[in-house]
């Protein structure tokens, strides 16, 4: 184990893959070194708590799983590593409470991001983790050291053993900018294209639904998607009108499959239930009653509860052959299709998919072209929905990535001085 202690390890990138793979490191006896290009660690993991930090999900292990699209033995292998409960256990160590909110989330109790990471840095600092920030990786000079660009110039590094955790393409301005692409690409590693994931999505919409209802949240909705062999992902929820198109936590649970489906086709199809509390012969039976001088919009709120708007989605997508006939009005208010054009732009989606294909690394997140260097977090070619999934997936990839370094470590055939 001597070696464990004589070892000077590299992570690059100061989010929480990155904080996580350096405590454990650190925990092992290793001289951890983290470097970030940003000004501080943590940016993206602090503002993606602004509005409430959710760490993981209480969602049973089996249910769990099925949220990731990746293979199945990956997830169960990182999650065997560390779950949801173990993810809690270590924000207890740092003397942070949790709680189950009523969606199944769990958030801190404060709800903030700020305190669990300043507990988190006090913990590495007495681990004495060296934290180097405005350090921006630029790839591995001619003797294998990695370079790195600083506000007072150039310098390198010569680590035992490396750990990757940039991120992946989206909030770029926070870090996750994806420029390690290339610099991977260069060095024969195998990667997938980023994707935007848990993103918007663009609608041609009329003037008026575009001016009068954009950041209008469509509430008590199901919404669903026709995958290419026939089935269908329903998901209940809500989501918001944007000027573009739409976006919020129901278009996110949904947007892996409808990005697939943009790709495919150049355009996708998201089916909207607007009611769906009534059933279409409850509703067709009511809209066929004779309305009088009662208007389309009283019969509609009385019929269906739909006002506001969902009244004015039903505007955008029906034509007056089916806004007077009870029967096809009432399908479309249980089978609304909305025509997606495009993504919304990388660099506003929450997290991205692709980067490292999971096939360039071991089972221990080490790079096949690239012994002793390893990868963690989202810059690995895998997604999975907002709800505490995501960040529960990169606290667990990257303990299985220092877990991997030890193992290197300890390899009495090991080099101490690795690309």
């Amino acid at each position: 184990m001597d070696n464990l202690h004589n070892a000077h390890i590299a992570i690059i990138g100061g989010g929480p893959a990155g904080l996580m793979a350096a405590e454990v490191l650190a925990s092992a006896g290793c001289e951890v070194h983290v470097f970030d290009a940003m000004p501080s660690v943590g940016r993206k993991f602090l503002l993606a708590g602004r509005g409430g930090l959710n760490l993981t999900h209480s969602e049973a292990s089996e249910a769990f799983i099925t949220r990731y699209r990746m293979p199945r033995a990956h997830i169960e292998r990182w999650l065997a590593e560390f779950d949801a409960p173990a993810l809690r256990a270590w924000a207890h160590r740092l003397g942070i409470e949790t709680f189950v909110g009523s969606s199944g989330r769990i958030f801190p109790l404060g709800m903030k991001t700020s305190p669990l990471l300043r507990a988190w840095l006090v913990r590495l600092a007495e681990l004495q983790v060296r934290i180097h920030l405005r350090h921006r990786w630029q790839g591995w000079n001619d003797t294998g050291q990695l370079e790195f660009t600083t506000p007072a110039g150039s310098t390198s590094f010569a680590p035992s053993a490396t750990i990757l955790a940039l991120g992946g393409g989206s909030w770029a301005r926070l870090g996750s900018d994806g420029a390690w692409m290339p610099l991977l690409a260069a060095q024969g590693v195998a990667t997938s294209l980023l994707r935007p994931a848990n993103c918007g999505f663009e609608i041609v919409w009329s003037e008026h639904l575009r001016t009068r209802f954009a950041g209008a949240p469509v509430k008590s909705v199901v919404a669903s998607v026709t995958l290419a062999d026939g089935s269908t992902i329903e998901r209940p929820g809500e989501f918001v009108i944007t000027r573009h198109g739409v976006e919020g936590s129901l278009i996110y649970a949904l947007s892996a499959p409808l990005r697939d489906q943009l790709q495919a086709n150049d355009e996708a199809i998201l089916t909207l239930d607007l009611a769906p509390g009534h059933a279409l012969s409850e509703l067709t039976a009511a809209l066929s009653r004779p309305r009088g001088s009662d208007t389309l919009a009283n019969q509609l709120r009385r019929c269906a509860g739909i006002t506001g708007v969902k009244a004015a989605l039903l505007r955008e997508t029906c034509d007056a052959a089916i806004l007077t006939n009870p029967i096809r009005l009432a399908g479309r208010i249980k089978l609304l299709p909305l025509r997606l054009v495009a993504t919304r732009p990388i660099e506003e989606a929450i997290s991205s998919a692709g980067g490292v294909r999971l096939d360039a690394v071991n089972d221990q997140l080490m790079l096949n072209q690239l012994p002793g260097v390893f990868c963690a977090g989202e810059m690995l070619d895998w997604e999975a929905p907002t709800g505490g999934y995501l960040l529960t997936s990169c606290f667990a990839s990257a303990r299985i990535a220092a877990r991997g370094v030890l193992e290197y470590l300890t390899d009495a055939g090991n080099p101490q001085r690795v690309r």
